[in-house]
């Protein structure tokens, strides 16, 4: 499952350097009242806003930050959380090759790793909600598709979230 990530726009020398638990969170993580009618456990993206929303119910979210797809990877729909991971592995596909061809082949999940801390897969695409240890791209559109969090957020996301969890990614 880890093969095929459309999650580029890295800098990948930066990462050497960068703790994982760096979180300089311009956009901090709050409960806010929260009126669209989903179930409670269900995951919003407003690609626009750049905010993800986990529906706590009642009336309330759970809001954070992310980063978006750059111009021209921008998409819509509704999904679900096939696999979680750990410390993912990232493998870059053949696309992302041809657009990065300076990408490694294969990077072994770790600090280091563009995927972060944490990997949810969206099914039936190539992409994943993930982390970043690039904090100041959150709040930005600068991936291939991919939805970006800080460590400590994408850590808090995945412990809320089951396999099977709804995701509705609007534009």
């Amino acid at each position: 499952m880890n093969k095929g990530s459309s999650c580029d726009g890295l800098s990948l020398h930066r990462f050497a350097s960068s703790p994982w638990r760096q979180s300089a969170v311009a956009i901090p993580r709050e409960i806010v009242a929260f009126t669209e009618n989903y179930a409670p456990g269900t995951v919003i993206i407003n690609t626009s806003e750049r905010r993800l929303y986990y529906v706590l119910g009642n009336g309330q979210a759970v809001r954070y930050g992310v980063g978006v797809g750059r111009p021209g990877f921008e998409w819509s729909g509704t999904r679900y959380i096939s696999s979680k991971r750990e410390w993912p592995d990232w493998t870059p596909p053949a696309q992302m090759l041809k657009r990065r061809p300076d990408l490694p082949r294969h990077m072994e999940g770790g600090v280091n790793n563009p995927l972060g801390a944490r990997a949810m897969y969206l099914s039936g695409t190539l992409y994943r909600i993930h982390g970043s240890n690039e904090p100041e791209t959150i709040g930005q559109a600068v991936s291939s598709g991919c939805i970006r969090m800080t460590n400590d957020d994408v850590t808090d996301l995945y412990d809320r979230v089951k396999v099977g969890t709804k995701v509705v990614v609007t534009r």
